[in-house]
């Protein structure tokens, strides 16, 4: 298992369409889900897309069995791994709340998201996933499955005026300075 860099904003991989995995079980598909989980917990993200390690396809992995320090409220997550992903929203109602990205660090804005979704998809056995999720869980499937289709959270922001720096918006969780 290796932690791999994350690419940042302004790398043009990060803006391309995913392509579909047509195989599962692969050794360089269960490889390569093993080196998200590593990067995505050495991070201490929420969640993790391939393409943000480079790999371009549409793999997606998400779980919260820690606590997640930048959304220390947040409900637990089952640890998923998610492959070809589709998202159906239930309802048109929608959630306006805080999001960050491991692609862009050390900034947060609000984001407009679907309140209750439905994503299916499959595990890295070819299995079906079909499941609902609201809140907190609905939002950071969006987010990832968004990275998928070559689309940053900043793209969604509709009001830039909630648009900052964590360390100014909230000083709170920044970490104590050393003297």
């Amino acid at each position: 298992m290796t932690v791999r860099e994350i690419l940042k904003m302004g790398d043009p991989r990060l803006l391309r369409q995913a392509q579909a995995i047509a195989q599962f079980k692969t050794p360089e598909l269960l490889q390569g889900i093993e080196d998200m989980k590593e990067t995505m917990l050495a991070a201490h993200g929420a969640g993790l897309a391939a393409p943000q390690i480079g790999w371009d396809v549409q793999l997606v992995i998400f779980g919260t069995g820690q606590v997640i320090p930048r959304y220390p409220d947040a409900a637990p997550i089952p640890m998923t791994v998610l492959i070809n992903p589709t998202i159906t929203p239930l309802s048109a109602e929608e959630q306006n709340d805080w999001e960050g990205c491991l692609s862009v660090p050390g900034l947060r804005a609000v984001v407009p998201r679907w309140q209750s979704i439905r994503y299916t998809g499959f595990d890295e056995n070819g299995n079906v996933i079909d499941r609902t999720a609201e809140g907190f869980h609905a939002k950071v499937v969006q987010h990832e499955c968004d990275h998928l289709m070559g689309i940053l959270y900043p793209q969604r922001i509709r009001d830039f005026a909630n648009f900052g720096f964590n360390s100014v918006l909230f000083p709170e969780l920044a970490p104590e300075k050393s003297a």
